[in-house]
Protein backbone atom coordinates (compact mmCIF):
# COMPACT_ATOMS: atom_id res chain seq x y z
CA UNK A 1 0.00 0.00 0.00
CA UNK A 2 2.92 2.31 0.73
CA UNK A 3 4.02 2.12 -2.90
CA UNK A 4 0.66 3.44 -4.10
CA UNK A 5 1.13 6.37 -1.72
CA UNK A 6 4.47 7.10 -3.39
CA UNK A 7 2.80 6.93 -6.81
CA UNK A 8 0.18 9.49 -5.82
CA UNK A 9 2.87 11.66 -4.19
CA UNK A 10 4.73 11.53 -7.51
CA UNK A 11 1.58 12.61 -9.36
CA UNK A 12 0.88 15.48 -6.95
CA UNK A 13 4.48 16.72 -7.16
CA UNK A 14 4.48 16.51 -10.97
CA UNK A 15 1.17 18.37 -11.32
CA UNK A 16 2.19 21.06 -8.83
CA UNK A 17 5.62 21.45 -10.41
CA UNK A 18 4.18 21.76 -13.91
CA UNK A 19 1.62 24.29 -12.67
CA UNK A 20 4.43 26.32 -11.06
CA UNK A 21 6.28 26.21 -14.38
CA UNK A 22 3.28 27.78 -16.12
CA UNK A 23 2.84 30.34 -13.36
CA UNK A 24 6.56 31.23 -13.38
CA UNK A 25 6.68 31.59 -17.16
CA UNK A 26 3.60 33.82 -17.33
CA UNK A 27 4.36 35.94 -14.25
CA UNK A 28 8.10 36.21 -14.74
CA UNK A 29 8.66 35.11 -11.14
CA UNK A 30 11.77 32.90 -10.82
CA UNK A 31 10.25 31.04 -7.86
CA UNK A 32 7.94 29.19 -10.22
CA UNK A 33 10.82 27.65 -12.13
CA UNK A 34 12.75 26.87 -8.96
CA UNK A 35 9.67 25.18 -7.49
CA UNK A 36 9.22 23.26 -10.72
CA UNK A 37 12.77 21.84 -10.58
CA UNK A 38 12.41 20.77 -6.94
CA UNK A 39 8.96 19.22 -7.37
CA UNK A 40 9.78 17.39 -10.60
CA UNK A 41 12.86 15.89 -8.92
CA UNK A 42 10.66 14.83 -5.99
CA UNK A 43 8.15 13.40 -8.45
CA UNK A 44 10.71 11.19 -10.15
CA UNK A 45 12.13 10.07 -6.81
CA UNK A 46 8.67 9.13 -5.50
CA UNK A 47 7.94 7.33 -8.78
CA UNK A 48 11.16 5.31 -8.37
CA UNK A 49 9.95 4.22 -4.93
CA UNK A 50 6.52 3.31 -6.30
CA UNK A 51 7.88 1.01 -9.01
CA UNK A 52 9.53 -1.20 -6.40
CA UNK A 53 6.13 -2.94 -6.08
CA UNK A 54 3.77 -1.39 -8.64
CA UNK A 55 4.44 -2.72 -12.15
CA UNK A 56 6.47 -0.07 -14.00
CA UNK A 57 4.21 0.12 -17.05
CA UNK A 58 1.14 0.54 -14.87
CA UNK A 59 2.78 3.07 -12.54
CA UNK A 60 4.05 5.17 -15.43
CA UNK A 61 0.72 5.07 -17.25
CA UNK A 62 -1.19 6.13 -14.14
CA UNK A 63 1.41 8.81 -13.30
CA UNK A 64 1.23 10.31 -16.77
CA UNK A 65 -2.50 9.79 -17.24
CA UNK A 66 -3.64 11.31 -13.96
CA UNK A 67 -1.02 14.03 -14.38
CA UNK A 68 -2.24 14.96 -17.87
CA UNK A 69 -5.87 15.06 -16.79
CA UNK A 70 -5.05 17.10 -13.67
CA UNK A 71 -2.88 19.57 -15.56
CA UNK A 72 -5.57 20.02 -18.23
CA UNK A 73 -8.15 20.80 -15.54
CA UNK A 74 -5.80 23.14 -13.66
CA UNK A 75 -4.95 24.97 -16.88
CA UNK A 76 -8.67 25.39 -17.52
CA UNK A 77 -9.50 26.60 -14.00
CA UNK A 78 -6.42 28.60 -13.00
CA UNK A 79 -4.91 29.76 -16.28
CA UNK A 80 -8.12 30.27 -18.30
CA UNK A 81 -7.01 27.96 -21.10
CA UNK A 82 -9.67 26.50 -23.37
CA UNK A 83 -11.05 22.97 -23.36
CA UNK A 84 -12.12 21.89 -26.82
CA UNK A 85 -14.25 18.84 -27.56
CA UNK A 86 -11.12 17.02 -28.74
CA UNK A 87 -9.29 17.74 -25.47
CA UNK A 88 -12.32 16.60 -23.46
CA UNK A 89 -12.49 13.39 -25.50
CA UNK A 90 -8.77 12.82 -24.92
CA UNK A 91 -9.20 13.30 -21.16
CA UNK A 92 -12.07 10.79 -21.18
CA UNK A 93 -9.92 8.30 -23.11
CA UNK A 94 -7.04 8.67 -20.63
CA UNK A 95 -9.38 8.16 -17.68
CA UNK A 96 -10.87 5.09 -19.36
CA UNK A 97 -7.39 3.68 -19.91
CA UNK A 98 -6.50 4.19 -16.25
CA UNK A 99 -9.66 2.34 -15.18
CA UNK A 100 -8.79 -0.56 -17.51
CA UNK A 101 -5.23 -0.72 -16.14
CA UNK A 102 -6.46 -0.84 -12.55
CA UNK A 103 -8.96 -3.59 -13.44
CA UNK A 104 -6.16 -5.54 -15.13
CA UNK A 105 -4.05 -5.38 -11.97
CA UNK A 106 -6.98 -6.55 -9.85
CA UNK A 107 -7.71 -9.51 -12.12
CA UNK A 108 -3.99 -10.49 -12.27
CA UNK A 109 -3.89 -10.53 -8.47
CA UNK A 110 -7.04 -12.65 -8.31
CA UNK A 111 -5.57 -15.20 -10.73
CA UNK A 112 -2.29 -15.28 -8.80
CA UNK A 113 -4.17 -15.78 -5.53
CA UNK A 114 -6.15 -18.67 -7.04
CA UNK A 115 -2.92 -20.34 -8.12
CA UNK A 116 -1.46 -20.04 -4.64
CA UNK A 117 -4.63 -21.23 -2.91
CA UNK A 118 -5.13 -24.30 -5.13
CA UNK A 119 -2.96 -27.30 -4.45
CA UNK A 120 -1.30 -28.54 -7.57
CA UNK A 121 1.13 -31.21 -8.57
CA UNK A 122 4.60 -30.91 -7.18
CA UNK A 123 6.91 -29.65 -9.91
CA UNK A 124 10.43 -31.00 -9.87
CA UNK A 125 13.22 -29.13 -11.62
CA UNK A 126 14.12 -30.47 -15.04
CA UNK A 127 17.58 -31.71 -16.04
CA UNK A 128 18.65 -28.24 -17.18
CA UNK A 129 18.02 -26.70 -13.75
CA UNK A 130 21.57 -27.51 -12.69
CA UNK A 131 23.14 -25.47 -15.51
CA UNK A 132 24.32 -21.96 -14.66
CA UNK A 133 22.20 -19.19 -16.16
CA UNK A 134 25.14 -16.96 -16.93
CA UNK A 135 28.86 -17.49 -17.42
CA UNK A 136 31.10 -16.46 -14.58
CA UNK A 137 34.76 -17.18 -13.77
CA UNK A 138 33.68 -19.75 -11.18
CA UNK A 139 32.04 -21.80 -13.98
CA UNK A 140 35.08 -21.77 -16.25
Amino acid sequence: MRHWFFLFLAIAAEVTGTSLMKWGSTSGHPGGLLGMFVLLALSYYALSLAVERVPMGVAYAIWEGVGIVSIALISLLLFNESLSAGKALGIAAVLGGIVLLKRGIASERAVAKERVDQPGPQVRPGPLAVLPLAWSPSHA
